[in-house]
């Protein structure tokens, strides 16, 4: 039972932190089986992927299929892989073996800048901010907007933080000040501006590594209620994370790795927490939780 409100059986939200200014809306999963029935391609294919690091077998034989609109889960032990799959998946790392398609067309990523091309962009866990720049700094490091004077080129700060509220605004974020300085935002008002940025490229997939770790209780709601709204504008999710609780109320899908491979996929109607926590853990390999993920 929540002590704010008295409800039993949910997730109170009446604690939502000041700087989340929409409400989380119940929203049907999104299945790959129904994608598949229409003859859309998923947004994301991972076929095959393996990656070696010396004597190590970091990925052996992944396949990973991500519809649009679908958050997917991506769990499993320390040195499951999950990390090199996302890496494999942004441009940071190239596989030894296997394919990736987007959209039902393969690609090849050389670098992250790559995998931006093609509208994928991830939320590292340590955010990757700027801690003395403010957070429309933040928003716009790298392509900040410039205007002319005098035929010199100079950064137009009336629009980069004209441009950060509506962004902000557009993902019902509510941080006060876009000239406040990131190191003076909370945990998680950071994780929303990393969020913000990536999306702000218009991405197709969204990758977050552990983007509720440390948060409070409420800044972990409200991170979880961002990622529906970036879903429910069509973007594939795909969420790293140990909180398993927190997969289970955002996620439609969650794939489970150990040793390098998936070795399950359920969709989140059909699992339980005691079952993921199995399969992570090398628990449960039957008939039912080792059959293949994804068919080759």
């Amino acid at each position: 039972m929540c002590a704010a409100c008295g409800r039993q059986g949910a997730v109170c939200f009446t604690r939502r932190p000041p700087w989340m200014s929409f409400t989380l809306t119940k929203r049907e999963p999104v299945l790959m089986n129904s994608v598949a029935s229409t003859a859309v391609p998923p947004r994301v294919r991972m076929r095959n992927i393996a990656k070696r690091y010396g004597a190590i077998q970091s990925l052996r034989g992944v396949n990973l299929e991500v519809a649009p609109g679908e958050v997917l889960g991506l769990v499993g032990d320390n040195g499951a892989g999950k990390s090199t799959v996302s890496k494999v998946l942004s441009g940071a790392v190239i596989p030894d073996e296997g394919y990736i398609e987007i959209d039902g067309k393969r690609v090849h990523f050389e670098n992250p800048g790559d995998a931006r091309v093609h509208q994928i962009e991830m939320v590292y866990q340590d955010l990757s901010l700027c801690d003395t720049v403010d957070v429309a700094g933040n928003l716009f490091l790298g392509r900040e907007p410039m205007r002319r004077i005098c035929g010199v080129p100079v950064l137009d700060l009336a629009k980069m933080h004209l441009d950060a509220r509506e962004m902000l605004d557009g993902l019902g974020i509510r941080i006060p000040n876009t000239r406040l300085d990131v190191e003076n935002l909370s945990g998680g008002q950071r994780q929303a501006i990393a969020i913000s940025r990536a999306v702000s490229f218009d991405p197709k997939v969204l990758i977050m590594d552990e983007p509720t770790a440390a948060l409070a209780v409420a800044e972990v709601e409200a991170v979880l209620d961002l990622v529906r709204t970036v879903s429910a504008r069509g973007v594939s999710v795909i969420l790293i994370s140990h909180r398993l609780q927190d997969l289970f109320l955002v996620c439609d899908r969650i794939s489970v790795m150990y040793e390098g491979q998936n070795v399950a996929d359920r969709p989140i109607g059909e699992t339980n927490l005691q079952e993921i926590v199995d399969l992570i853990v090398g628990h449960k390999f039957n008939a039912r939780s080792a059959r293949p993920t994804i068919e080759n």
